[in-house]
């Protein structure tokens, strides 16, 4: 397959703000691609060589790019460099060089996707002495034998930079659209997702073998499971409203969730975000050799800092010092971290997602051996608002963030990949003002004045709407950043930098800097309030208006462990303001 097919379907992606063209480009160029290659197609849109937990990544530094188009153009790394300073884009840039390029190569060879990631898979697995030079020539080959237009995307590729606005989810539609008769069969193909994270294998299953084989696929050992997602609700009463009159309440703890896999003698910890971090938490995976008892297992902890002396829990921020890739020994003797499990979907060959929450908390509870720093979140069940509030109070003084409250009715199956009722979150009593944070995506910058001249003034900032698979914006913030921070997101956001608004992004304001969803910022406000100017929630509460988070301050926490999809939901934001109202009106 040539791979100037997926650089055209790519431009006309990028070139539109409607998600529905998006995916009518994105089926089209599905349909061209052969069975050979298209899980290779859906890793190379995702911006990939392979999914997320398998920890290989291409990962060509700017300048080494920089030399490649210079050596593939002929042209000086000055000249490069110098364009690439007025475009932003090394990938423009690279596309500029090639259609004027001074370099002529004899008997060029087109371009295939099989040539293309075979290529990139080389450069990735590359290591050792020589290994950067090995990685010049392999990209500045491909450079030299490229389209200008193939050169930008190949450019954007290897940086990580590819930013044509396809989303997971996108993918998954296209998928179903063009190999499964419509949208009708997507839960099908988002159960095989939710269940092995590898949008490729999906996508190869359902050419080759048809829809029906996507129903083959089950939980395995080394592929992470998308996580459950919870809801939030402002009080006791309102939480046991929507589950029933009944739940388990567990503590919330204050730490990272992981994902644990024990296959033996072999433990993996994956991220909520489903990268491979076993490297990062060597005392977590002794702790599960020593005290799990069943040969094969998966479940989730919340991965919290202690203090081993007091055997207090340590705040989040603690535990980001762990988030490391050299002296990992030491910072897990100054942040040693204990493992509060929360939930069990696999054990010795039996799938649990499809079990009741309720069987799935007795077998939890079965698996592990007493250990000083294992053992199951603390939990309660509950039946009345009383003592939810008190089990609440009692996990605040504990250290933790709130509650999850968990349904354990018939249905209270695990929702991989979905955030729904069936867990509800409680975090923070809401009064008349805004007491909880909230987890918002940068999607844009406004340009900074007088002391903030020369960087951004304020982000503006959106929730996520998983119906849609859209950001709204809530807020503009420009309060609570140092002087540090100012000066690092500038450069944090350039590999997120976009030419036009994301088409994923819906906001009536006109930022001066774009930026792909990727970034999540914990924020805390006054209040929430109806905005004319703001998407959150347009027409839900009040038609013409949307949801404000008032007097927005940035608390100084980076959520790095949050995807964008991971951040707070409109929903929840629409549920804080009506919590807000009836405070008031009482």
């Amino acid at each position: 397959m040539r791979y100037s097919l997926v650089a055209d379907a790519y431009e006309r992606i990028e070139a539109t703000t409607k998600r529905l063209e998006m995916t009518d480009y994105l089926v089209e160029l599905l349909k061209k691609t052969p069975k050979t290659v298209i899980d290779k197609v859906v890793y190379l849109t995702q911006g990939k060589l392979y999914p997320d937990f398998i920890g290989i990544e291409i990962g060509i530094a700017e300048k080494l790019a920089v030399k490649a188009v210079a050596k593939a153009t002929g042209r000086s790394e000055e000249k490069i460099e110098a364009d690439l300073k007025q475009t932003g884009d090394l990938g423009e840039t690279a596309q500029k060089f090639l259609e004027n390029k001074q370099q002529v190569t004899f008997f060029p060879q087109p371009l295939t996707v099989e040539r293309v990631y075979e290529t990139l898979d080389k450069i990735a697995k590359s290591t050792g002495a020589g290994s950067v030079d090995q990685k010049l020539n392999l990209l500045a080959g491909l450079l030299a034998d490229a389209e200008p237009k193939e050169a930008k995307y190949l450019i954007r590729t290897v940086t990580g930079k590819l930013r044509v606005g396809i989303a997971d989810m996108t993918v998954l539609d296209a998928l179903a659209i063009a190999y499964g008769g419509g949208k009708d069969l997507r839960p099908l193909f988002e159960r095989a997702y939710n269940v092995s994270s590898d949008l490729g294998r999906v996508a190869k299953t359902v050419v080759e073998s048809g829809p029906e084989a996507l129903k083959n696929f089950s939980v395995s050992l080394g592929e992470p499971i998308r996580p459950m997602l919870a809801e939030r609700l402002s009080s006791p009463k309102e939480i046991l409203e929507k589950l029933g009159g009944i739940c388990i309440a567990e503590y919330k703890y204050d730490g990272e969730r992981v994902q644990v896999h024990k296959n033996g003698g072999e433990v993996t910890l994956f991220s909520r975000r489903l990268e491979n971090i076993t490297s990062q938490y060597p005392d977590a995976v002794e702790i599960v050799m020593e005290s799990l008892i069943p040969e094969k297992v998966i479940f989730e902890a919340e991965c919290v800092a202690v203090d081993v002396d007091t055997g207090e829990m340590k705040p989040f921020q603690e535990l980001m010092h762990r988030r490391r890739k050299y002296g990992i020994q030491e910072a897990a003797k100054e942040n040693p971290v204990s493992l509060f499990m929360f939930d069990v979907l696999y054990v010795d060959g039996r799938d649990l997602t499809l079990e009741t929450y309720p069987v799935r908390h007795k077998i939890l509870q079965t698996i592990a051996k007493k250990h000083d720093r294992i053992r199951v979140a603390n939990s309660i069940i509950a039946d009345n608002p009383e003592k939810l509030e008190k089990f609440f109070e009692e996990a605040i003084e504990n250290g933790c963030e709130g509650l999850i409250c968990k349904s354990i009715r018939e249905d209270s199956v695990y929702q991989a990949g979905a955030r729904g009722w069936l867990w509800i979150k409680y975090k923070r009593d809401y009064k008349s003002e805004m007491r909880d944070t909230v987890d918002l995506v940068v999607v844009g910058a406004f340009h900074g004045r007088g002391k903030r001249a020369g960087t951004y003034g304020a982000l503006l900032l959106a929730a996520y709407n998983p119906k849609k698979d859209e950001y709204e914006t809530v807020c503009k913030c420009g309060s609570g950043f140092t002087d540090e921070d100012l000066a690092n997101i500038p450069k944090m956001m350039s590999a997120h930098q976009m030419l036009h608004r994301h088409p994923r992004v819906e906001s009536k304001l006109e930022a001066d800097v774009w930026f792909e969803p990727k970034i999540v910022l914990e924020i805390i406000g006054a209040e929430i309030t109806l905005s004319p100017i703001h998407t959150c929630a347009e027409n839900v509460l009040r038609e013409g208006s949307g949801l404000a988070i008032r007097f927005p301050r940035f608390t100084g926490k980076f959520r790095s462990d949050k995807a964008a999809e991971d951040a707070t939901t409109v929903d929840e934001i629409v549920e804080m303001y009506r919590s807000q109202l009836k405070t008031i009106e009482s």
